[in-house]
């Protein structure tokens, strides 16, 4: 689970970081419940004895994340309205003259409008497929920790 889930976030993070695909805000709440289960996980390898309820949160996490997954499919097929963050960047400018230089040096990354694709799927696709398969894992191995207790 933990190199799983490890390995999910590390391919958005370099795809981000070496790729050149800015993620919009809808990607980033999508690493969110990666990120507490890598933590989650991490705690199960030190304290044994909450393998199974800890394995019972990622698998709760991991649904959740398939929830906001679809949404974002949704979003990127115009189903759904997203945020109006995915619009528009945060304005922090206190002057016009300082908003013309954030506006000039600011790419705005929409939420509707994929990244990358891979035979027609989007990051945002795979997240979903990646978190149901791994939600499906953490409750499989909840249940056998539950069964040797």
């Amino acid at each position: 689970m933990l190199a799983l889930s490890a390995a999910i976030v590390g391919t958005a993070l370099v795809s981000q970081h070496w790729g050149g695909l800015e993620p919009c805000i809808l990607c980033y709440y999508q690493r969110y419940p990666w990120y507490a289960v890598i933590a989650l996980m991490l705690v199960a390898l030190v304290v044994p004895r909450l393998r199974a309820p800890l394995l019972w949160t990622a698998a709760a996490l991991l649904v959740l994340d398939v929830g906001i997954a679809a949404y974002h499919i949704g979003v990127e097929h115009k189903v759904f309205e997203g945020p109006s963050a995915c619009a528009s960047g945060t304005i922090t400018a206190q002057t016009l003259d300082a908003l013309r230089a954030q506006l000039a040096g600011k790419r705005v990354v929409r939420c509707d409008e994929p990244a990358w694709t891979l035979f027609g799927v989007s990051m945002a696709g795979y997240n979903l497929l990646a978190a149901a398969g791994v939600a499906l894992l953490a409750a499989h191995l909840a249940l056998k920790q539950r069964s040797r207790a």
